[in-house]
């Protein structure tokens, strides 16, 4: 048992029973097993953090346990950005549509500008919108360079170093969603923004601080906001085809016709989907959360029927005195002049 436990600690006793042919007590067996494993078990220490102040912001997604109604009726369990000042404790968090690598840099910028000011570093795990073995995602790289901060991945069984977050999502878990209803995710962000103002405010034991108290001195070791807006969200450049919709994280928004074959720019934050052709807008939806929507504006499928009726009249030429020639004209053509 012992040598099986030294090369394989985490083998199942009942596995191990069936090694070492055992044929008593499997109860009796597990209870030794489990007396036995944490010998054999590698030791993995957890050291003491000290976040210094402007240092480090902890990052991650919280699912909280309960389907939010859509637009089209439907209901889903949606991600929560959640960010931590690791210095102060100030939280910051918000609902988001998808964990998408676009939603995550633009939720994580709302927030950003919600702490006034840029932490040194941005603490993830492995989340495949941020990135993944040490590689990060297309656009996080660019995105961390414009704030000039740095984007930090956690190797795997490395709990500690985020545990701040963790501990926020657990205590939204148990001290947010008790006794709540959500009309809509707008209905979660505002209900969730108004109890982040009293949590900021309450003490937090392991500091002994409030948040809101610390959080200046935060923001005074953390670098400024750029001085250009960051170009973040969705960005493609399409050519609308003849049913004048574009697609976008799998719902469809119908555009002016009138730009049917042309090559235009689709653009999307959190909250609006734009499209462009040479600058000029063609169409502004707000942007739905749920999947496999169609969204259309009225004024499209008019403008789209009225040309329709244009293309199927039918088109009447003129043809005038000068397009009448002498047949003669073509017997000199062919050379059968004078053929009687």
């Amino acid at each position: 048992m012992r040598a099986l436990l030294a090369e394989h600690p985490d083998m199942p006793a009942t596995v191990i029973a069936e090694r070492v042919e055992w044929s008593g007590s499997i109860t009796w067996f597990r209870d030794n097993v489990r007396r036995l494993r944490p010998e054999h078990r590698p030791v993995d220490p957890a050291d003491r953090l000290a976040w210094a102040a402007g240092d480090a912001a902890q990052c991650d997604l919280w699912f909280p346990p309960r389907k939010i109604p859509l637009e089209d009726g439907t209901t889903m369990l949606l991600p929560v950005l959640v960010i931590v000042a690791a210095h102060s404790r100030f939280l910051t968090a918000r609902m988001i549509p998808t964990r998408k690598t676009e939603d995550l840099l633009l939720g994580s910028w709302q927030l950003i500008q919600q702490l006034g000011r840029i932490p040194r570093r941005l603490i993830w795990d492995n989340e495949p919108g941020i990135g993944q073995k040490g590689r990060l995602a297309q656009g996080v790289a660019s995105f961390a360079g414009t704030l000039a901060t740095k984007v930090v991945q956690l190797r795997p069984y490395d709990p500690e170093s985020k545990g701040i977050v963790e501990r926020r999502n657990g205590w939204m878990e148990t001290s947010f969603m008790p006794g709540r209803t959500f009309a809509s995710p707008a209905d979660f962000n505002g209900q969730l923004a108004e109890w982040l103002d009293k949590a900021n405010g309450r003490l937090v034991r392991t500091i002994k601080a409030r948040p809101v108290d610390l959080i200046e001195h935060d923001r005074s070791r953390m670098l400024p906001l750029p001085p250009i807006p960051l170009q973040l969200g969705w960005r493609e450049r399409v050519r609308l085809g003849r049913d004048y919709y574009v697609r976008l994280d799998a719902s469809d928004y119908s555009v002016d016709p009138t730009v049917i074959g042309r090559m235009v720019d689709v653009t999307a934050d959190l909250d609006r989907v734009k499209v462009r052709l040479d600058g000029r807008i063609v169409a502004d939806h707000a942007r739905v959360w749920a999947r496999g929507s169609t969204i259309t504006d009225p004024a499209h499928v008019e403008t789209a029927r009225r040309l329709r009726e244009q293309f199927q009249q039918p088109r009447h030429g003129s043809v005038g005195d000068e397009l009448v020639r002498d047949l003669a004209d073509y017997d000199r053509a062919f050379g059968i002049e004078g053929v009687a």
